[in-house]
């Protein structure tokens, strides 16, 4: 997203403590005269001076490796951090993005999810800390536009994979490529029946572009609608990486859910956004990316 913002001709101030990104995403932004960074934990007292015309809250743990591992830091970030950063926005006279997540829906009676959907969501389940910090966050992103008038906008973000991801970060697309590049076993939990939809990065960020210059502001959908199963996406890193790896089958985690599936309608109708890349397109950019970067040895088929 700073990449986008830079190439549109806007200077950036990034805001992160790492808990679960790396400086190394933003070295190639060091020497560019428009993009400023800042180590902080939006959940503490910061002040930012200077003009701002623009507050993007993309701040959480977004894995379940991560946020089982820091459930009360993500329900932090998700209440005091996005309120912090509403503050900002409001101070500034800024507007407000609010990057929330499909988990909104939880495990869904309604398929594909429409944004009217209100979802099935477990409160106090081990997902919860996440799925509820972010349907927090919507509602408070809400609060602040109706009270205050402050011009919102909240994207639902359904899995979105690309460069630069941790190879270690527990979701489906860095676990997957991890093991086949290291001819391991391809863990697959349930009985790989479950779907979900993968959207590259590129084709997210234009979409989260596009939303934060709109007049939208309640929950729009940004995936990618193409719908498989997880044994079919599996098989599909098997194919382009040429691996040999087994497909390893695990109980399904608790409140795992079953279906995934963005209604994207509403960004098409408003924003005239659609994805434009190509799943073996993107999945092969990314395979490139971790074999250089991450695992050297290794080469895509």
């Amino acid at each position: 997203m700073c990449d986008r913002l830079l190439e549109e001709g806007h200077s950036v101030l990034g805001l992160d403590n790492f808990l679960t990104g790396s400086e190394r995403n933003i070295a190639h932004l060091k020497d560019n005269p428009d993009f400023h960074f800042v180590r902080q934990d939006v959940t503490k007292p910061f002040d930012i001076p200077g003009n701002v015309d623009a507050v993007l809250h993309m701040a959480s743990p977004a894995s379940p490796k991560d946020y089982l591992e820091f459930p009360i830091e993500t329900l932090d970030v998700g209440s005091i951090g996005t309120r912090n950063m509403l503050e900002l926005a409001l101070t500034h006279g800024a507007t407000f993005l609010l990057t929330s997540t499909s988990e909104s829906y939880g495990d869904p009676h309604q398929h594909p999810q429409v944004e009217t959907y209100w979802g099935n969501v477990n409160p106090v389940g081990p997902r919860s800390c996440y799925d509820e910090s972010k349907r927090f966050a919507e509602a408070l992103t809400m609060a602040y536009h109706r009270k205050c008038g402050l011009r919102t906008n909240i994207a639902r973000i359904f899995n979105t994979y690309g460069p630069r991801m941790k190879l270690n970060d527990g979701r489906i697309v860095p676990a997957f490529v991890d093991q086949a590049l290291r001819n391991l076993p391809m863990t697959i939990f349930g009985d790989g029946s479950q779907t979900r939809s993968f959207c590259y990065v590129s084709d997210l960020v234009d979409g989260l572009f596009r939303l934060m210059h709109s007049d939208e502001r309640y929950p729009v959908n940004l995936g990618n609608p193409r719908e498989m199963t997880v044994r079919e996406f599996a098989e599909a890193i098997q194919k382009l990486t040429g691996a040999t790896s087994e497909l390893e089958f695990c109980p399904l985690p608790e409140d795992d859910p079953k279906q995934r599936q963005p209604d994207i309608n509403k960004a098409r109708r408003l924003l005239g956004w659609s994805p434009k890349v190509l799943l073996d397109d993107g999945l092969r950019l990314t395979l490139d990316y971790f074999s250089k970067e991450a695992q050297p040895e290794f080469s895509v088929q």
